[in-house]
């Protein structure tokens, strides 16, 4: 079921209907549960499967553990859940291209092998509800948490259905004590939690599908090479696609949250304003790239055993995250790019140190354009289907291929280029700011007539049912 379709919303109005009526507290919880149950369901019923194994699975899992102080049989129970978990994942997720590499493999070595054909559907959301659910038995194992009491608590946890399928990726300890006591918002909530929907479906479905998307298509759709500044307005369009289009998910999700009473993380900071890769990851996709910090990279040694330690447990960090975005080699490139910004710029950090240049305004700007532009550079292997496709954006923005075929024509060039120039404005606006604070400071006449116009571009936008990028990973 999409954010962005009138059955989502004839859904959620029920929902909350329920969700406000005077019944007890765990009806109205095993209420949200059946509604989360029946969310995932509109895209395929049996994958609700694996969602209850998961439950099922680490519920049993984190219980056994924290009864046990045997530290074999603690790992042995970790191991399962790990087992279960990115079993389902590498299965469903990454089947298909293990078997494509080890076919690339035989090939090689001259053997011919056939394999037959993997026709098996990857269920929407598996990467972020692993990894939500993971979390919860690995902070079992390491003592941060104690095992939830009540199984209807914990199920609700895996599945609340408005992170479900794209995040933001929770921890147990972010939503399980909100299931703990009755909550309902108050008007105040319900109202942010309102523009806070009407914003993201903004981003998604006006900003995203309406105005960018289509630059984006016609630049990595070509079958022939193009235009340097196509190429390079066709990336930086979809630098705004993928940021309108993922924060907008997860803003409707912590506004669909809110309705409901309930307080989700942020998933984003306004991040091409960062200033460093460092300070980027920081602010793009923050659920993810914390987890990644607290579950791989410190596990891993983190910054502890030495610089080259630190450098090798960045880049897999890094690699891995790339890998968990698509089984691709062009999304394990776009990992080691990240992940090859961040040891250069944590060894430069280390030479230079806090030069005092650094502070000021112009060498921050630059900066801040800096890693805009080396971002950028990353999205072409994000986004391109193959190698050749990358290859082909990427020589026409680094001139190495100028000979390209412009292939926008004028209102692609005038909307994408005013699109982004207003996204970026905002993101260096907003770089110190919150949302809310900004919005307490207008008068309400005005964010009435903001919200009301947004409202209204929504309705009035088509091909808004396009499913939401991140739905794929």
């Amino acid at each position: 079921m999409l954010f962005n379709s009138l059955t989502f919303f004839a859904f959620f109005a029920i929902v909350v209907l329920l969700h406000r009526m005077p019944f007890a507290w765990a009806t109205k919880k095993f209420n949200l549960l059946l509604a989360s149950y029946l969310f995932y369901a509109a895209w395929n019923p049996p994958f609700i499967i694996l969602l209850w194994l998961s439950t099922v699975v680490d519920y049993w899992v984190a219980r056994r553990m924290h009864r046990t102080e045997a530290p074999g049989r603690r790992r042995g129970l970790l191991l399962l859940s790990l087992a279960a978990n990115l079993g389902m994942l590498g299965y469903f997720k990454y089947g298909g291209f293990m078997l494509a590499n080890f076919t690339a493999l035989m090939a090689g070595f001259g053997i011919e092998y056939q394999p037959p054909a993997w026709d098996i559907i990857l269920p929407v959301g598996i990467s972020f509800y692993t990894f939500q659910t993971l979390s919860y038995t690995l902070d079992v194992y390491y003592r941060r948490i104690e095992p939830s009491r009540s199984f209807l608590d914990f199920a609700l946890f895996v599945t609340f259905f408005p992170q479900l399928v794209a995040g933001p990726i929770l921890r147990p300890k972010d939503l399980l004590p909100q299931f703990a006591h009755p909550i309902v918002a108050s008007a105040r909530q319900m109202s942010w939690g309102l523009m806070l929907m009407v914003l993201g479906l903004f981003e998604k479905i006006v900003i995203a599908d309406g105005l960018l998307a289509p630059v984006v298509d016609e630049v990595y759709g070509s079958a022939a090479q193009v235009a340097p500044l196509d190429a390079w307005l066709g990336t930086l369009a979809f630098s705004g696609q993928i940021f309108c289009d993922f924060a907008g998910y997860t803003t409707t999700a912590i506004g669909a949250a809110l309705v409901l009473g309930f307080s989700l993380i942020d998933n984003f900071r306004f991040p091409y304003a960062a200033i460093g890769f460092s300070d980027f990851w920081r602010r793009w996709h923050i659920s993810l790239s914390s987890w990644l910090r607290d579950y791989l990279y410190v596990p891993l040694g983190g910054n502890r055993k030495g610089p080259g330690r630190t450098y090798v447990n960045l880049m897999l960090t890094m690699l891995i995250g790339g890998l968990w975005h698509g089984a691709a080699w062009t999304f394990v490139v776009w990992g080691g790019l990240h992940g090859l910004y961040l040891v250069v710029e944590r060894f430069l950090r280390q030479r230079i140190g806090n030069w005092a240049v650094w502070d000021r305004w112009l060498s921050r700007l630059m900066l801040a354009v800096l890693t805009y532009v080396l971002v950028n550079i990353t999205w072409v292997f994000f986004r391109a289907q193959d190698f050749a496709g990358a290859w082909r954006v990427l020589s026409a923005m680094l001139l190495l291929d100028a000979g390209g075929k412009p292939v926008l024509d004028g209102w692609m060039l005038i909307s994408g280029s005013l699109t982004m120039a207003a996204l970026l404005a905002v993101h260096g606006y907003m770089r110190e700011r919150q949302l809310h604070a900004e919005v307490q400071r207008l008068p309400l006449a005005l964010t009435g007539a903001l919200w009301g116009g947004m409202a209204f571009l929504i309705a009035i936008t088509q091909g808004g049912s396009d499913a939401f990028i991140y739905f794929q990973f």
